[in-house]
């Protein structure tokens, strides 16, 4: 294991407000919505989970690299999120079958990270505040510099993302000799969504975000599936109108995170920019069809609009967070499709809502009978 001297870095927000630390991971400048996640593991799927595209990821877990990495704990094909603050950035690691360090990790990825940062005051200035842009800087320290910089990242309202992390070429998953065949809209699309599809005797076809609903029908699915991804659900109709086109089959629908707020828009439901969002692994949802209370894994900065879904006639709503009541799932009653807020494959969480897989096949198995 080597060792060297951190050296110096700074953190510059928006608002102007500015944190010192230490250089870690690449040397270099990173911009971005600065996000914080109150997860207390899976980094790793954090980091190549590709919602968090465009986006600085704050830890609020003191310790970041301490079980090292590993090639079978990713989301993608490769890191996704803009940038790290961390309080620690643990260069030692303690796992037998790590496959290296996060510094490795890091310098392989080309990421930008900054550590030893009052993370606790600096999550409590951002969740006051609300989201904002930032820039983080192991080679810069003029703060009028790194202003200049940072004037010139856009806001995370009004932009489209998706079609940075979505495949550019359709591809298969699965079992080809499964019963069931599922079209997946990959909005950023996470690999154990797909696993867990798998699982359940699914052959996916995944397709690119910009994939028209006639291109998706030609393949004879039996249903679909709307994923998650990164972004101002608002800034693209194009998938929402194909979305649309979906659901007016009556074939079952699932949809998540990105894909759910999809479905909202569809059904003229409004979407806004959140203060902070919701992530991490430990927000309750209540279920209002059973009444149990599921803790969920959550990744996203927009909502859909509590009064928009209570005013449709025929959106109903399954489930609201039980922390500040907002809408965590949608039903649309007159067509076979609903859809969730938050992340049931859980990777990194607790399984408690992984029965919405299940739910989705039985749909599909109901309408194909």
């Amino acid at each position: 294991m080597k060792y060297q001297s951190k050296s110096d870095a700074v953190l510059l927000l928006e608002d102007g407000t500015v944190f010192y630390g230490k250089a870690a991971g690449k040397v270099g400048t990173a911009t971005g919505e600065i996000c914080f996640n109150t997860g207390m593991t899976g980094y790793q799927e954090i980091f190549t989970d590709p919602s968090y595209y465009g986006q600085i990821m704050l830890t609020t877990n003191a310790h970041i690299g301490n079980y090292g990495v590993h090639a079978d704990e990713i989301e993608s094909d490769r890191m996704k999120i803009a940038g790290l603050i961390c309080k620690n950035f643990n260069i030692q690691y303690s796992r037998k079958d790590a496959k290296g360090s996060i510094q490795d990790y890091y310098e392989e990825e080309n990421m930008v990270a900054i550590s030893d940062v009052d993370t606790r005051a600096l999550v409590r200035h951002i969740r006051d505040k609300g989201a904002m842009n930032g820039i983080i800087s192991s080679e810069i320290t003029d703060i009028d510099k790194l202003k200049t910089q940072l004037a010139e990242v856009p806001s995370m309202v009004g932009l489209q993302l998706c079609s940075k992390v979505s495949t550019k070429e359709a591809y298969f998953y699965g079992d080809e000799n499964a019963s069931i065949r599922v079209a997946v809209l990959d909005l950023g699309v996470k690999k154990n969504i797909l696993r867990c599809l798998s699982d359940r005797d699914c052959y996916l076809k995944v397709f690119p975000m910009n994939t028209t609903f006639e291109e998706m029908q030609s393949w004879n699915p039996d249903g679909y599936f709307f994923s998650n991804g990164p972004g101002d659900p608002a800034a693209m109709p194009e998938v929402v109108e194909n979305v649309k086109k979906v659901t007016a089959t009556g074939y079952p629908v699932f949809g998540i995170c990105l894909g759910h707020q999809a479905l909202a828009l569809s059904e003229g439901i409004s979407t806004y920019k959140m203060h902070n969002g919701h992530r991490g692994i430990n927000h309750p949802v209540i279920n209002l069809a059973t009444g149990k209370c599921e803790v969920t894994s959550q990744n996203h900065g927009f909502g859909v609009k509590a009064e928009d879904v209570e005013n449709h006639p025929t959106v109903e709503v399954t489930h609201r967070n039980l922390n500040d009541d907002t809408i965590e799932g949608i039903k649309i009653i007159d067509k076979n499709a609903f859809s969730v807020q938050y992340h049931p494959e859980s990777s990194p969480g607790p399984h408690d809502s992984r029965y919405l897989f299940d739910d989705f096949i039985s749909n599909i198995k109901k309408h194909k009978n």
